[in-house]
């Protein structure tokens, strides 16, 4: 069964809408959008500071979202995907962004609209990321524009497979 508390009086707003995988961990001041998924190990952490998120905002396997004591909350936008094992901490991501697989996004980062950020990426403090950028590397750096076709075929695919593969668990 899924870990959904209170902390300090502030308790996990979470629509009917979505998927919490039994293992996931979600705790304290967590606003959840719809059609969002949180999947098996992922921990989304609001105790010390609030963690907004959109719609269609899918944390994968393993990921971790936390921010920074009463300095940096954590905001995701819509259609965002957070991939497995990455790690989302006090920082701004706008809609229709892609975080890889096994990525860091530090304090005070911003992640704008349309961008990816690749797979083990490690993303520092206070980084701005322009929208329409694809990020890689450690510490990471643009690599390249983002084309119409990855965001429709990535952000948008993952983003709504997700939406789909929420509904084998419900």
């Amino acid at each position: 069964m899924s870990i959904i508390k209170p902390v300090n009086g502030k308790s996990p707003q979470i629509p009917e809408d979505c998927y919490v995988a039994e293992n996931a961990t979600i705790v304290g001041e967590v606003i959840m959008g719809s059609q969002c998924s949180v999947w098996f190990n992922a921990v989304i952490r609001g105790d010390v500071h609030y963690i907004k998120m959109g719609n269609k905002v899918n944390i994968q396997d393993g990921a971790v979202i936390h921010a920074t004591y009463k300095t940096s909350p954590t905001s995701i936008g819509n259609n965002v995907s957070i991939g497995h094992n990455a790690i989302v901490h006090g920082c701004t991501i706008h809609d229709n962004v892609l975080i890889g697989m096994g990525s860091i996004v530090m304090d005070d980062c911003v992640i704008e609209s349309n961008s990816i950020i690749a797979a083990g990426a490690v993303v520092t403090k206070n980084t701005i990321v322009k929208a329409g950028s694809i990020y890689a590397g450690v510490p990471a750096k643009k690599v390249k524009d983002i084309s119409k076709e990855l965001i429709n075929g990535e952000i948008n695919r993952i983003a709504d497979n997700y939406v789909k593969y929420s509904g084998w668990f419900k």
